[in-house]
């Protein structure tokens, strides 16, 4: 039996709102999913509270409580305020009730009773509250059978889930997140009424979209939610970039493998051993460009032709429609997406000096990044063959430690910068800088002279020479 009163005590911000709640006599009740991760043993850092009355004015009333005050940050148009403390985020809003236009997913809000706020919340799991009254502490209220759809390891909508949906779409990917961070099921009537109303995602921000796919990537398991959207319809619409990668064509003998199914057991590998959400994107993303550039060459099979560099490009263009970072964390996954090829280049290839230094060179510190999803995108069933790959890898690993403990390439600039070269020979900005900068940098990538000032410098005098360019 789990002891609510306990566990509210032991928060020092519900201690303070029930004080509150009981001085001004106001109905006030911690709500959603942190009782339902206290049912559930999951470890919870956000707090929701609902109150009869103005949710804003008893934020302020508790924030008051506090030395040194947290900030509060304050949505008037929802009518809700929320601030952190002790890294816990503690959320209050007002009881009320809500009105959807078709075209929008923002409400027109209302104030209301407590009954019609739990009728407008999303999910029964996250409609348990517990009262923060003195007389009635910790009890809890299931009014939409909650309790039993947590045992059921159920999502299930309070109301009809196709007024649920039709209201706020962005309840579609809530309701496949929880499936997929909670190990639950959605219902069968609530995934048809996501299969219905699939296109109705599209009035949702960008910006809300790309916060709930972040989440689903967190997750241990990110497939589970990647074919949850593909199966509902709703990736075909937020991402058909991804949902292009399903399925598989046949031509005579010759098939290529499902690639969406491919992609999603690579982003597993990843989610597997690293919590960098930038490089489950990377995975997510690094097969991208293969539709576009799938081609099928009579005796051989299908081919992929230059679908890294297709990834990159379309890489940036998911990144700006979903409004994603466009600074170092799209250079970050670009990149990636970009090289994710060369290693397995190497493994197939013989493993030069020159080829590790270019890759050294190119991927800078995110050369061990890009060697974990190279190695997650091994995903073949012939035990033989992975592990024969595995074996190649580590000896592009063994090989890449060896070069950049020699020649120090990460993140390299040559030795001989553009300025350097202008002043030898007299020169203003112009294209046979570049061209002698660039073959500078090409001869130490192949090893024709060392990573050092001087060799660069004669290499430099002897290459000017040659375009008829005298030092001044």
């Amino acid at each position: 039996m789990i002891d609510f009163k306990e566990h509210l005590l032991h928060d020092k911000i519900c201690q303070i709102a029930s004080q509150i709640a009981s001085e001004k006599k106001i109905n006030a009740f911690v709500i959603g999913g942190y009782v339902r991760d206290i049912i559930i043993k999951r470890q919870t850092t956000d707090i929701d509270f609902v109150v009869e009355g103005d949710g804003i004015e008893f934020a302020r009333a508790v924030v008051e409580q506090l030395n040194p005050a947290p900030a509060l940050t304050i949505f008037k148009s929802f009518q809700t305020a929320h601030f952190v403390f002790e890294n816990k985020v503690y959320e209050f809003v007002g009881a009320r009730r809500e009105s959807y236009s078709r075209n929008s997913r923002n409400p027109l809000v209302k104030p209301g009773s407590i009954e019609e706020d739990l009728k407008r919340r999303d999910f029964t799991i996250n409609i348990l509250h517990l009262s923060l009254n003195k007389d009635t502490l910790g009890t809890l209220y299931d009014p939409f059978g909650g309790i039993e759809d947590i045992k059921k390891k159920c999502i299930k909508t309070p109301l009809d889930p196709v007024r649920t949906f039709d209201d706020d779409p962005l309840r579609m990917m809530r309701a496949i997140r929880f499936a997929a961070q909670l190990g639950f099921t959605i219902h069968d009537d609530c995934f048809e009424a996501i299969k219905l109303l699939a296109e109705r995602i599209l009035i949702v921000a960008p910006e809300r979209i790309a916060e709930e796919l972040n989440k689903m990537l967190m997750v241990r398991k990110p497939s589970h939610a990647f074919h949850l959207l593909s199966e509902s319809g709703l990736l075909k619409k937020i991402l058909p970039e991804i949902s292009a990668l399903s399925g598989v064509e046949r031509i005579g003998k010759y098939a290529h493998k499902d690639i969406l199914y491919h992609t999603l057991e690579v982003l597993d590998n990843v989610a597997e051993i690293s919590d960098n959400i930038w490089l489950r994107w990377a995975a997510l993303l690094h097969d991208v460009g293969k539709p576009p550039t799938k081609r099928f060459q009579q005796g051989h099979g299908w081919t992929f032709h230059g679908h890294a560099e297709v990834g990159m490009r379309l890489t940036e263009k998911i990144f700006q429609r979903l409004k994603l970072p466009l600074n170092e964390k799209l250079d970050y996954v670009r990149k990636i997406v970009g090289l994710h090829l060369r290693p397995i280049d190497l493994v197939e290839e013989e493993v030069t000096d020159s080829a590790i230094r270019r890759l050294l060179f190119d991927a800078g510190d995110d050369v061990d990044d890009l060697m974990l999803l190279c190695r997650a995108d091994i995903t073949s069933k012939n035990e033989a063959k992975v592990k024969q790959f595995l074996k190649n890898f580590d000896k592009v690993n063994e090989k890449l430690i060896e070069v950049e403990t020699k020649d120090k390439l990460r993140n390299w600039q040559p030795p001989i910068s553009g300025e350097i070269i202008m002043e030898t020979f007299g020169l203003k900005p112009s294209k046979e800088v570049g061209i002698i900068k660039t073959a500078i940098r090409e001869a130490i990538l192949d090893g024709i002279i060392s990573n050092n000032y001087d060799e660069a410098y004669e290499y430099m005098i002897a290459f000017a020479k040659s375009m008829n360019i005298e030092s001044a």
